[in-house]
């Protein structure tokens, strides 16, 4: 029996992926996406994870997850070893954000990365009438138990993409209710951008 699809994020990763890619989750947390990925798209797929009740809970629904901190542990993956390389909301938690980009682009044919959009305009509003940093859907924690390092916006990681010569091959901006076509920067929670070099 499949799973079902809860998260639109994870829905729209599953219809970017092609059946029987080969698939690199970084920061795979539980394995739900790495577990759809493998069950409605064939994917042969890992995952890299460092929190070990996560790693188990892969372990448990039967998949590939490798204990490891992607800020260090991806030297050892084999240029374009997969066809994809995930980091779907782990991006923000990640110390060497360049490092780890390029890696995936080294290890991947292309890389699927999705992130909450701080400049939402839920988030802009927060900020500028209680002056303080904003606890929305897509950015759920205080400012002091976040697992988040960095909080960037959709032109922001356009700009990275042009300063780091990657090219934009789809980008997909999403709010509670599906895909965001008017105005992403200020009115999508989320944001899925496939690049490659």
């Amino acid at each position: 029996m499949k799973s079902t699809i809860k998260r639109l994020d994870h829905q729209v990763i599953c219809g970017i992926v092609e059946s029987s890619a080969k698939v690199l989750d970084l920061g795979c947390g539980n394995g739900d996406l790495l577990q759809l990925l493998v069950e409605r798209q064939g994917a042969k797929a890992q995952g890299v994870e460092v929190n070990n009740e996560a790693i188990h809970a892969c372990v448990e629904k039967g998949l590939s997850v490798f204990h490891s901190d992607i800020d260090s542990g991806l030297p050892y993956y084999p240029d374009q070893s997969f066809d994809y390389v995930i980091l779907n909301q782990s991006l923000q938690e990640v110390k060497k954000v360049e490092t780890v980009i390029a890696e995936a682009l080294r290890i991947g044919r292309k890389a699927i990365i999705g992130f909450s959009n701080f400049a939402h305009l839920e988030a802009r509003i927060r900020m500028f009438f209680e002056g303080r940093a904003p606890i929305v859907s897509s950015l759920p924690y205080d400012w002091y138990s976040t697992p988040n390092l960095r909080f960037l916006s959709i032109k922001d990681f356009k700009s990275f993409c042009a300063a780091k010569d990657y090219k934009i091959l789809a980008a997909h901006f999403l709010d509670t209710q599906g895909q965001v076509r008017v105005l992403p920067n200020l009115f999508a929670q989320n944001a899925i951008f496939v690049i490659t070099k």
